[in-house]
């Protein structure tokens, strides 16, 4: 099981959940951007434990411009969407947030046919439509 992309998914699906609860009780009486900044200082002491504890740690040499071009790339970007999630959590509520943080899944796909080549059946396609409905319907304040 823990060779299992589907068992990290899911687990990934339910930290991502966590993070939405304990983020909007969390920056409650606290500056968005800075209660961003104390959660990336606890993911690097994490990661960093986690990478000792398992041997993983890397020579930097070893790893390609094209890797770190990327990895920066990846890193801006994910800081960005932390500072977008933790304000959009500051102003609206947990439950209509993270769906609308959701429609990443809609993106990802839609990217990943058209810049690295993926392939979608119908099937997928309509489970993309299906996810991008239900963000919308779960958000919607009615």
């Amino acid at each position: 099981m823990l060779l299992s992309w589907q068992f990290w998914a899911v687990l990934s699906a339910v930290f991502a959940a966590l993070t939405a609860i304990f983020a909007k009780v969390g920056i409650e009486n606290i500056n968005s951007d800075f209660a961003t900044f104390i959660r990336t200082i606890v993911i690097l002491l994490v990661v960093a434990a986690i990478l000792s504890m398992l041997g993983g740690w890397q020579p930097v040499s070893e790893i390609s411009p094209k890797t770190w071009t990327f990895l920066v790339l990846s890193g801006i970007a994910t800081g960005a969407s932390w500072l977008c999630y933790f304000r959009a959590l500051k102003l609206g509520d947990a439950a209509r947030v993270a769906p609308i943080d959701k429609m990443s899944v809609v993106m990802v796909a839609v990217f990943g046919v058209f810049f690295l080549g993926e392939r979608l059946s119908l099937p997928n396609w309509l489970g993309v439509c299906l996810i991008a409905c239900g963000a919308v319907l779960v958000a919607y304040r009615g």
